[in-house]
């Protein structure tokens, strides 16, 4: 045979084990911050993502396939993170993106989800907007939004600071106002007084320019969003000026977590939330998924981002099943009143809008430790389904 004949052969043989090789696996791309300032949020749900699929990888993959991961910093940038996203779905030619934390980010991938025919399942982003007015077919969210977390943490309130004056500082961008908004309106309705409301850029290195309204709204609660090094910075400025004994402090369920506690420290007691997950949970399926992730991530405890990223994977593999295919538009129709399991206990993605339903604990942060002391029932904190899309 000529060496002509030989590269053709080797070359054919190489294309076919190349494509077979791409039937055995089922190429997911996560697109998350890996950088700035929400480069730990983004590690959390890395590391929560891999261990489920080593775990489904383990078990035989999804209907045969192997998750293979392609991974792209979005820097929590929507114009960054939809260039890399175009070259996920046209590129790479994976069927679902998951991640995308930032919720301009996931708004920004709905259009492109669309249009490509991919899937983006998001589990950190709390934007109403996302499963309401700017709801998409192809966008699907397993963690809460943030009206279901403030309907909880309202519901607190209000049974405890009624006719209260409460003042509201958040991170200046779609999330942040977002959250501000919604929970305004609960925490009045539930009988609190609004004072003022404080917008504060990413990524701020100095807050006590603002220390001095948040002093002159007289406020009882001060309710502050923050995430990531900004809770850091936020908190620990605040306990420096003396301010964080003066309110009752509360704030999203990404404001402070096990990643960012050991930096607040005692400036970070009494914080009040409300969220979908704490690592205390005393059931088995969480004390299992609590060990290996402590062993993946050097000892720290799973936060709630990486609670719910874990659950991803095993939604779509359920859904796949139930559908018999990887195809998105199957695993779309999957997911459709889908219930799974998740180390947070059942959650159903409800079909109206692509919203996941849980329960809502609220728990309170005392000596340290993060303390469950409500607890409230998915279907109240889910509230309406908003989305007239479908």
């Amino acid at each position: 045979m000529s060496i002509k004949r030989l590269l053709l052969v080797a070359t054919v043989l190489g294309l076919s084990a190349g494509a077979a090789a791409a039937q055995d696996t089922y190429k997911v791309g996560i697109l998350t911050p890996n950088s700035g300032t929400f480069a730990k949020l983004g590690q959390q749900q890395t590391w929560a993502y891999q261990i489920a699929a080593d775990e489904i990888n383990e078990a035989g993959g999804i209907l045969g396939k192997k998750i293979e991961f392609v991974i792209e910093d979005t820097e929590a940038n929507p114009k960054v993170a939809t260039q890399k996203a175009e070259k996920m779905a046209q590129v790479d030619k994976v069927g679902l993106i998951i991640g995308t934390v930032s919720s301009g980010v996931t708004l920004a991938t709905g259009p492109l989800a669309e249009r490509h025919g991919v899937n983006v399942i998001t589990s950190t982003s709390w934007s109403d907007a996302i499963t309401m007015d700017k709801c998409s077919p192809n966008v699907f969210r397993v963690n809460a939004r943030a009206s279901q977390m403030a309907n909880a943490l309202a519901q607190w309130l209000g049974q405890n600071f009624e006719g209260k004056r409460i003042t509201y500082v958040g991170p200046d961008y779609e999330m942040g106002r977002n959250t501000v908004s919604a929970f305004k309106e609960l925490a009045e309705r539930e009988g609190l007084v609004s004072a003022t409301e404080i917008f504060a850029p990413l990524e701020t290195p100095d807050f006590s320019p603002f220390f001095g309204q948040i002093r002159a709204s007289q406020a009882d609660v001060l309710f502050a969003p923050m995430a990531g090094e900004d809770s850091v910075r936020f908190f620990t400025q605040l306990a420096d000026f003396g301010l964080n004994t003066q309110y009752r402090l509360t704030g999203g369920s990404g404001t402070i977590t096990p990643a960012e506690l050991p930096a607040i420290g005692d400036a970070a007691e009494g914080f009040t939330f409300a969220t979908g997950y704490t690592a205390s949970l005393d059931t088995p399926e969480n004390q299992e998924f609590v060990a290996k992730y402590k062993q993946r991530s050097d000892g720290q405890d799973p936060t709630l981002y990486a609670a719910d990223a874990y659950g991803i994977l095993y939604l779509v593999k359920a859904a796949a099943e139930k559908s018999g295919s990887l195809e998105p538009a199957a695993v779309r129709e999957g997911m459709a009143d889908m219930t799974w399991d998740t180390p947070q206990g059942p959650k159903t993605m409800r079909a109206g809008d692509n919203q996941a339903i849980m329960p809502m604990y609220v728990v309170q942060i005392t000596d340290g430790a993060f303390e469950v002391i409500d607890t409230v029932d998915g279907e109240i904190a889910i509230g309406e389904d908003l989305c007239t899309r479908w």
